[in-house]
């Protein structure tokens, strides 16, 4: 995952125990687009591939991501799609075309990693969106919105009418 977001424009640097992760250069701008194949160990991992997708919804060109583990994995796309992504699916293939900025919407989460693409899309997202079903993240992010609070990021946990909170 670390050389993929360094080949789309994301600086990712080891400070200790830590990573740090800034934009290339600080300077603000689209993302360059890639193609990933994800694989068993040590290839790209399946269970990145739905925020990957989020990520290269923004990249400048087209982007290819091939799940070669699970085919089926990309419930995820007509939701980022809802928010203004530009994605379609080929066979065991998404074809991402970067758009200049994605838009809030209410979004359902089908899975643990749709969910995880869907927040981090959403707090991209000009507006406000809404991801139901969340319960799916909570199996693998514990306290995710908290977290990421207390990164920046604006974001809150309400009740919600399609599933628990």
């Amino acid at each position: 995952m670390i050389d993929r977001l360094r080949e789309v424009g994301v600086a990712v640097e080891r400070s200790g125990d830590e990573l740090v992760v800034a934009r290339e250069g600080g300077v603000p701008g689209r993302f360059r687009p890639t193609d990933v194949v994800t694989l068993p160990y040590p290839g790209f991992p399946t269970d990145l591939q739905a925020q990957l997708i989020a990520l290269l919804a923004l990249a400048d060109g087209i982007s290819v991501v091939t799940e070669k583990i699970y085919p089926d994995r990309f419930m995820h796309l007509a939701e980022l799609n809802r928010m203004g992504a530009d994605i379609r699916k080929e066979g065991p293939s998404a074809i991402i075309t970067g758009v200049a900025e994605l838009t809030g919407a209410d979004v359902m989460a089908s899975d643990l990693r749709a969910s995880a693409a869907l927040v981090l899309a959403g707090l991209v997202a000009r507006g406000t969106t809404h991801v139901h079903r969340v319960y799916h993240i909570d199996r693998g992010y514990e306290r995710i919105e908290e977290k990421l609070a207390a990164l920046g990021a604006r974001i809150s946990r309400v009740p919600d009418e399609l599933g628990p909170a």
